[in-house]
């Protein structure tokens, strides 16, 4: 991939030592992953509250695909582009999440200093696919355990934080019975280990080539969904959670318990309307959002993580300069756990 300067970039030193410019993954234009393209753009300087992050690793995640193709689930497309852009994008940099060094911090910060080593959530904001990245530090931000590596922490960062603010919703305990409905994926994997951490029954559904990783994270069961339906084994679960979008209420409403819990990971439009109607006239509960991303959501995957109760879950690394690659690779949507895109350390950390 060809690496050019844009026009605007600054090309003065920055006052706080750094680099004026910065390489950035930058899409100007919704479709295939061609459309990123490596350029120099001018790096962004923390504001007050907020603090600026050397990135060493990030992730190209489900939430990363969809708006850049604008592959959104039935019915989305209008809210999703008042968020990302109708005709083009409104947040050319990409990247949810992200791992690395803080550098600088803006005035009333105290929590966090330069030297920190941090793990992020950037949620909706994007900007995690470029040397550097800004956070508020208010955002959903953990402490980086000396025992991992960067590229190993941002794999808990979009599933783990995901999972957690749907399960938090919920209650689940020993012998609760959970069924996750695309158990490989980023998300999906989060959630059977946190399920299994609170002491869950766990059962994963996901493709013959996966059943082995999603029981080596704990599930007690696995179901190969392609010749077998889960609905229809006689098998019932306190709690459904649905990570791909084919399962909505009313396809697992009959296997559900009395009181049980569906989790809309993947909802479209339909399902998340008619939740509501659907939980009062089923007697059940319907969460279709994981509500706003917390540190101390993060923080607790994170301990999960040092204690060696949660695995890091990285199905392939790829450096920034191959990002496109990375791209083409999760729209195949086989990835497994997370895909990693790592930038190298420079001398101004």
């Amino acid at each position: 991939m060809t690496t050019r300067t844009q026009p605007s970039a600054r090309s003065r030193p920055s006052a706080l030592g750094q680099p004026a410019t910065m390489k950035a993954a930058v899409y100007r234009r919704f479709g295939a992953p061609d459309v990123i393209e490596i350029v120099e753009v001018s790096r962004p300087e923390p504001a007050a509250g907020e603090i600026l992050i050397r990135v060493r690793a990030t992730t190209v995640s489900a939430a990363d695909h969809r708006t850049r193709s604008r592959d959104v689930p039935s019915g989305l497309l209008i809210p999703s582009s008042l968020v990302l852009g109708f005709f083009r994008p409104r947040r050319p940099i990409l990247g949810m999440d992200v791992a690395g060094v803080i550098v600088a911090v803006g005035e009333h910060v105290d929590r966090f200093a330069p030297g920190d080593e941090v793990l992020v959530m950037l949620g909706s904001r994007f900007g995690g696919h470029a040397e550097y990245a800004i956070a508020a530090a208010s955002d959903a931000i953990a402490v980086k355990p000396s025992s991992m590596s960067f590229e190993e922490a941002v794999s808990l960062v979009f599933g783990g934080i995901t999972a957690r603010g749907y399960l938090s919703q919920i209650a689940i305990g020993h012998g609760t019975t959970v069924l996750v409905n695309g158990a490989s994926g980023a998300v999906g994997t989060a959630v059977v280990q946190l399920a299994k951490a609170a002491g869950a029954h766990v059962t994963g559904v996901s493709s013959k080539t996966n059943e082995a990783l999603v029981a080596s994270l704990g599930a007690d069961r696995t179901i190969d969904y392609t010749n077998h339906d889960f609905t229809s084994d006689g098998a019932t679960y306190d709690v459904i959670v649905d990570c791909v979008g084919n399962a909505p209420v009313a396809r697992v409403h009959s296997i559900l318990n009395a009181g049980g819990a569906v989790l809309l990971v993947a909802g479209d439009l339909r399902s998340i309307i008619s939740a509501r109607g659907k939980a009062r006239r089923h007697g059940i509960t319907v969460i279709t959002a994981p509500g706003a991303y917390r540190s101390e959501d993060l923080e607790y995957v994170v301990d999960l993580a040092a204690r060696g109760a949660f695995r890091p879950t990285i199905d392939r690394t790829f450096p920034f300069e191959q990002i496109q690659s990375a791209h083409r690779y999760v729209d195949t949507g086989r990835k497994r756990g997370s895909v990693v895109v790592t930038l190298a350390s420079t001398d101004h950390e």
